[in-house]
């Protein structure tokens, strides 16, 4: 069983999965809360189905971009569960889990999430010979350039506040597809399914040098 985490930015996710079935989830709007709600709210849903940690054979975390703190402490209990258990971890980017919902689309999907201080961490994905691919380096944005990163007719997912909405509508109009809030919600579900085959085989990341995607200014790639 994989546990996966998700605490990128002020939207916190968590689950508990196998290749059978999404054991539990749970998502919520933390604020920046994740200190106090993270570790009571993995404790209870382990409750919840009567399990012990020892069932866990992985974790996978969110590694962002995203908040800064909000990302060190995802990451940092999946490391500390991971070298309590002997187990492996996987980490997954922020935007790829928003965007892999969308994986098969014909159209060019833009994933966006908030970096805080009016920003925008934004990469847009597509299929290209039946892969689902990330087109160039995730990037800072103030809202008033995301729609720069349309290509023609392009969906928008995550999370885009009202004056995201409208810069990307003002600025498109029927070129911008925004997704609904319950579409662009981030799942740890889908973290935990995007994780597991590599977590299945052996193939975590290295639990020392494993570490968060962070863009500091606008204007950044990575």
């Amino acid at each position: 069983m994989l546990l996966a985490i998700d605490t990128a930015t002020r939207n916190a996710s968590i689950a508990l999965y196998d290749e059978r079935q999404v054991w539990a989830e749970r998502t919520w709007f933390s604020d920046y809360n994740h200190t106090v709600e993270l570790m009571p709210n993995i404790v209870d849903m382990f409750g919840i189905l009567r399990l012990e940690p020892a069932r866990l054979r992985g974790v996978a975390v969110a590694i962002g971009p995203g908040s800064f703190t909000g990302m060190r402490i995802g990451l940092s209990v999946a490391k500390g569960l991971c070298l309590a258990l002997g187990i492996p971890i996987k980490g997954i980017p922020t935007l790829d889990v928003v965007a892999q919902p969308f994986a098969g689309s014909d159209l060019p999907v833009c994933a966006v999430v908030h970096a805080g201080r009016g920003r925008f961490c934004a990469a847009v994905y597509r299929s290209v010979d039946g892969q689902w691919t990330r087109q160039g380096d995730f990037q800072l944005l103030p809202p008033e350039r995301l729609p720069a990163l349309a290509d023609g007719r392009t969906i928008f997912c995550g999370e885009l506040d009202e004056e995201a909405r409208q810069a990307v509508q003002s600025a498109l109009g029927k070129r911008a597809i925004i997704a609904s809030p319950a579409q662009s919600v981030r799942r740890a579900a889908v973290l935990a399914e995007m994780a597991w085959p590599a977590l299945a085989s052996g193939q975590g990341d290295d639990l020392a040098s494993l570490s968060p995607i962070y863009l500091h200014t606008a204007g950044d790639s990575l």
